[in-house]
């Protein structure tokens, strides 16, 4: 980066806030001087999936290239970039002193962390600096909204905000405010196991060659893990790009997505899902727009309506709900492990090497995709997660470094609270857990597994089952008076003290030789 010539305000742009329609940009000003950063403190609070790390610089070089080619001033920060101080604040510090701004700022970070160093770095500074924090403009809700629609509930469950959100908003309702269908909730048409027809939907997402800024992420000493693909990325990294995808998950996926959305397969690792999550969380597209885009495809016929309901809950309901989820509870969310689980992450979280096919295709998925459906990432992955005790603090981690969309406002609820349990069913209503059956039920991995999908105790039984009955004994006290968890504990005690003691014995075992599963 060059000096910067003087300027009267900074604006700083973080790399999950690439929306190019934000009225920042609405007319050109000499005076303003926009700043975005590649810096190793986001790089390496976590070990992120490499692809992550060259797809956000990589909207974000090309978000600063189309400001500046709109007429706007930016200051880059490359990651090569001698002058890079490598965090946020000191590169800051520099543009400050070299520029004489009297005005610093900053759109709303996502993130407790980097709100909580803006805000304290905007303090320390001198009473001639104004510091300034302005709204994203993406978000349906603020983010006290959530608890002001809960305050005095001990469970916040996600159904009741959604309908919220749906009368609020207007989004699939009569005119009568009844819901179009008569329901709120269609997951009961969503369940179905893929056949292998309808054809899974051609990938249309652009392909770019980022191999020249790959090698410059490598020799910046930056850590990951996951296949690069640096020569092939697949994923939008502008407007035009993510519209395009959003077009084409209308047209030829959202059709079939309800019914499969639930569904598994080796033969097609996204099926009809829509891959957009990382084009809204870095803000190149607004939900506002899928949101409308989805529905108006059920008005015109285009889609059932159980397909666009059940899309339109994941952004409208479950993407806001967790956020409000976050900042209610934040700082102290991420500490949460009711269970006290504490075993280590095993090897094959990070190579994929387990004989578990149904764990060998779901982390396998990740590491080469950066990217996992909501299936794999709760009831396969974060089942077994659960399942074997590990330390919820450290599957956080790994769901927050490997896939492309995640970030901690998103991924941190939906880790600890829906798929781990930790917050004591804060957000779940239940333990999201199940033996192989569930698993055989909606996916094709047991079939040529080297486990026996039918096998409790046997020296290739599936791990599944025996973690199963054995996560539900320990936890009997706290568990057995939950009312949607079923049958579970009725069937424990027909069991014999034997049979239970020689699950709890299998169970054990499987747990202390994790790596070798």
């Amino acid at each position: 980066m060059k000096k910067a010539a003087p300027a009267t305000t900074l604006r700083l742009l973080l790399g999950d806030q690439l929306n190019a329609r934000h009225s920042w940009f609405d007319a050109v000003d000499d005076t303003v001087l926009y700043v975005l950063m590649e810096v190793r403190q986001e790089t390496d609070y976590v070990l992120h999936h490499a692809q992550k790390i060259i797809a956000i610089f990589a909207a974000m070089r090309a978000l600063a290239a189309q400001l500046q080619a709109a007429g706007h001033r930016v200051a880059y920060f490359s990651i090569d970039d001698r002058a890079n101080l490598k965090s946020l604040t000191g590169n800051l510090d520099m543009l400050l002193a070299q520029c004489g701004a009297s005005r610093f700022e900053y759109q709303e970070p996502d993130e407790w962390r980097l709100d909580r160093q803006l805000l304290e770095w905007c303090v320390s500074l001198p009473q001639s600096v104004a510091c300034q924090m302005v709204s994203s403009e993406h978000f349906y809700t603020a983010r006290e909204d959530a608890a002001r629609l809960f305050e005095g509930r001990r469970k916040w469950l996600m159904e009741h905000f959604y309908r919220h959100m749906r009368a609020a908003h207007g989004v699939l309702m009569e005119a009568d405010g009844q819901p179009e269908g008569g329901q709120w909730n269609y997951d009961h048409d969503n369940r179905q196991k893929w056949p292998g027809l309808p054809a899974a939907p051609r990938d249309i997402r652009p392909l770019h060659d980022h191999s020249q800024l790959w090698s410059t992420i490598e020799a910046a000493g930056v850590k990951s893990f996951g296949q690069p693909q640096a020569d092939h990325i697949r994923w939008p990294l502008d407007r035009a790009e993510a519209l395009a995808q959003l077009d084409a998950f209308v047209a030829e996926a959202l059709p079939h997505f309800g019914q499969f959305q639930d569904a598994m397969s080796s033969r097609a690792w996204r099926l009809f899902h829509s891959l957009l999550s990382f084009a809204m969380n870095v803000k190149l597209l607004d939900p506002r727009e899928v949101v409308e885009k989805v529905e108006a495809a059920w008005r015109a016929g285009a889609a059932p309506l159980a397909a666009a309901e059940g899309f339109i809950r994941q952004i409208l309901g479950w993407r806001e709900y967790v956020r409000g989820v976050y900042w209610a509870k934040m700082p102290h969310y991420g500490e949460h492990n009711v269970f006290g689980h504490q075993a280590d992450l095993p090897h094959w979280f990070w190579d994929g090497d387990t004989k578990m096919r149904c764990m060998a295709h779901a982390i396998g998925h990740s590491l080469e995709y950066a990217h996992a459906h909501h299936i794999h990432r709760l009831m396969v992955i974060g089942n077994f997660a659960l399942l074997a005790g590990l330390a919820p603090k450290q599957v956080h981690e790994w769901y927050l470094g490997v896939y492309i969309d995640a970030f901690e406002w998103v991924e941190m609820p939906n880790t600890l609270g829906m798929s781990q349990y930790a917050d004591n069913g804060m957000m779940a209503t239940k333990p999201y857990v199940s033996g192989a059956a569930y698993i055989d039920r909606m996916s094709d991995y047991c079939k040529g597994c080297h486990y026996d999908k039918k096998d409790r105790l046997g020296e290739r039984a599936c791990p599944f089952n025996a973690l199963y009955w054995d996560f539900f004994a320990r936890n009997e006290e706290r568990l057995s008076s939950n009312p949607r968890i079923g049958m579970v504990y009725p069937q424990l005690r027909k069991m014999t003290p034997a049979a239970r003691e020689a699950l709890a014995v299998k169970a054990a075992a499987l747990r202390e030789g994790l790596d070798d599963l």
